[in-house]
């Protein structure tokens, strides 16, 4: 089943509110193999001109994991998580991202388009801290397998 093109424009909030703490910006930042002393040792990340440890890029991913936002959940979309593929996921970071952040997301579902037998579906997230603050924008495109709507006319020979 295709899905939902309503869904087109709709934008989703994070609730409640993440505290990105210290701990998880060091077990992130060792899980990929960063082991830049900014992300690991509060007094070199002061020393550097940081107010406190500085997440890696991509750490940003684990708000969806952690506080999930967006039209996944809703079974109007007509999501089928398993054909689901990760497309791709780009950030632009307006300022770095500290331990201590308080972080909200609002995701807005950007596109959804047929290629060939399959769907894209585009998100973007603006990403802010709690006073309002821009950090980051994310976009999320995620690929559902087989999905799109059929031609019936295709090979008919009206």
């Amino acid at each position: 089943m295709p899905l939902n093109r309503e869904f087109i424009g709709r934008a989703y909030e994070s609730s409640p509110p993440f505290e990105i703490g210290r701990e998880l910006v060091r077990h992130f930042s060792t899980a990929i193999g960063d082991a830049s002393p900014v992300s690991h040792d509060v007094d070199a990340a002061r020393a550097a001109g940081h107010r406190d440890l500085v997440a890696p890029p991509t750490f940003l991913t684990t708000l969806t994991f952690r506080r999930p936002s967006g039209p996944m959940g809703d079974p109007d979309l007509g999501l089928d998580y398993s054909r689901v593929v990760h497309g791709e996921q780009r950030f632009e970071l307006h300022r770095p991202v500290y331990a201590g952040d308080v972080v909200v997301a609002t995701s807005t579902v950007a596109e959804i388009r047929d290629v060939g037998r399959n769907e894209m579906m585009k998100i973007v997230s603006e990403i802010t801290t709690v006073e309002g603050e821009r950090l980051a924008t994310a976009t999320n495109t995620m690929i559902s397998r087989g999905t799109a709507a059929r031609d019936e006319t295709a090979g008919s020979n009206a």
